[in-house]
This record gives C-alpha cells, sequence and structure tokens, in this order.
C-alpha cells in the first residue's frame, strides 16, 4: 500500500516502540528496603495480570469481521513477515476495549467539550471503546450506502484500502464521530498490538519484536552499549520468559 498505511512507514516508527520492565531475579521474594526507608519486595509490585480466554469479549461478530479486515491492511503478512492477524492484533484490541482502556477509567473525562488541536490528543466525550463501537457501526453505514450493499469486510482489498485512506483523511462524513480520528485510534492501537509485549494479547510468538530485531524484556543490556546501532542477535523475551525457559527453574 502507498501512503501511510505502507507498512514500510510501520517500519520507521518501529523505534518509538516503549522501553520494558527489566525481569526481576528469580526466587528473589523477600522484603528489602531502599536506602533504609521502605520495604519492597521485587516484582509484587502492578505485575500486569495479562490477557487470558479466547475469542472476544468486546467486539461483536460484526465488529469483530470489520477489525479483523481494516487490520489486516494495515499491517498485512508480506515478505517482511507476518502481519497484524497473525500476531493477534485484533484480540489485544478487544481485550484493550473490554478493561480500563475502553472505558477510560484513568482518564479526564468531563467537560467541557470543544474541539481540541492535533497537539493535545484524544479529545472525544466517548471513551475508546464507545468511540470503537460508534465508528465502526457508522463506517459500515457508509459502506452499505456507498459500496453496494456490502459490508467493509466483504469489500475488495482496493476497496477497502481507498476507504481507509478517505478515513485517515478526514473525506468521509461518519455520524456522531470523526472519520479521522478514528482512523488515527485505530492506527495507533493496531501499532501498540503489534509491538507490545506478548503478556496483553498481541505480538503472538513475538513476530512483531523479530520482524524488527528487538531483544525484548532482558535483564542486562550494558555489554551492548558500545554497539553502535549494530543489530542485536539475541532471541526475544517477554515479561513471562520465553517458551521453553522457566525462570524459577
Amino acid at each position: 500500500m502507498k501512503s501511510k498505511l505502507s507498512r514500510r512507514n510501520l517500519l520507521k516508527g518501529a523505534a518509538l516502540v516503549g522501553s520494558v520492565v527489566p525481569l526481576a531475579k528469580a526466587g528473589i521474594t523477600q522484603a528489602r528496603s531502599i536506602s533504609g526507608e521502605m520495604p519492597w519486595s521485587e516484582g509484587a509490585n502492578d505485575a500486569p495480570d495479562g490477557a487470558r480466554g479466547n475469542g472476544y469479549r468486546f467486539f461483536t461478530p460484526a465488529e469483530a469481521a470489520f477489525i479483523e479486515a481494516a487490520v489486516a491492511r494495515l499491517i498485512p503478512s508480506d515478505d517482511l513477515g507476518p502481519g497484524a492477524i497473525e500476531a493477534h492484533v485484533p484480540f489485544f484490541i478487544d481485550r484493550q476495549l473490554a478493561g480500563k482502556y475502553g472505558r477510560g477509567q484513568t482518564w479526564y473525562m468531563q467537560g467541557p467539550w470543544a474541539d481540541g488541536s492535533d497537539t493535545q490528543g484524544y479529545q472525544s466525550r466517548l471513551g475508546p471503546a464507545d468511540y470503537y463501537r460508534a465508528a465502526i457501526k457508522a463506517i459500515e453505514a457508509h459502506a452499505q450506502k456507498a459500496l453496494g450493499g456490502k459490508s467493509f469486510a466483504q469489500l475488495t482489498p482496493q476497496q477497502q484500502d481507498d476507504l481507509l485512506r478517505q478515513l485517515e483523511d478526514g473525506k468521509i462524513e461518519l455520524d456522531g464521530v470523526s472519520a479521522k480520528e478514528f482512523f488515527t485510534l485505530l492506527w495507533q492501537n493496531t501499532q501498540e498490538g503489534f509491538f507490545s509485549d506478548p503478556i496483553y494479547g498481541g505480538n503472538r510468538d513475538m513476530v512483531g519484536w523479530k520482524m524488527i530485531g528487538f531483544p525484548g524484556a532482558r535483564y542486562d543490556y550494558r555489554e551492548f552499549v558500545a554497539h553502535n546501532g549494530k543489530r542485536i542477535e539475541l532471541s526475544p523475551v517477554g515479561l513471562k520468559g520465553r517458551p521453553g525457559w522457566n525462570p524459577h527453574g
């Protein structure tokens, strides 16, 4: 694909992947103190539960069909490697929308409701979950009306690409939501699902990390400080370790 939907452009932003939390040393659970001021226990603070179960908790079947088709076009499987579907990005987004993120639980969600600037970030009175639900419904209504009564998932790949570009450019009027803002949200969440730690349900088999050569949540990188940007030839490790490795064994 061309424009910002290009997978090449996705890889240009790969360096923006967030920092990871170091793994705790195995088997150390006793309380200690930091500078003698406060007791602490390694690995005890806000350990993520991780995505659990199978199937979708938030998306309806129709919404899931849209998301699967959309992210498959945003990050397709190609000669560079597996795409968003193989990385379980739809599952990642579903679990995020079904939880605190979807509700905007830690955000300020009160008025006044004025149009914000592009630098002010998310400005809708709707939480992400409600925004997705409203936007998908409006996009499907547009597709039904303008593209022969078909749902987004039933369109040809070229038609899907064209519609996504129109959303990106804000050239479609959607009922109750901004097309451009929804595309920005969808694109952000798609990248997060492709590059996040697998504990959150996306980046299955660490395909995103393998593609960009990111070694993951390893304990110590000091020996690589002087590599001056050279690729680090290490298999990636997630927050829960890697398959076949028991950090407590």
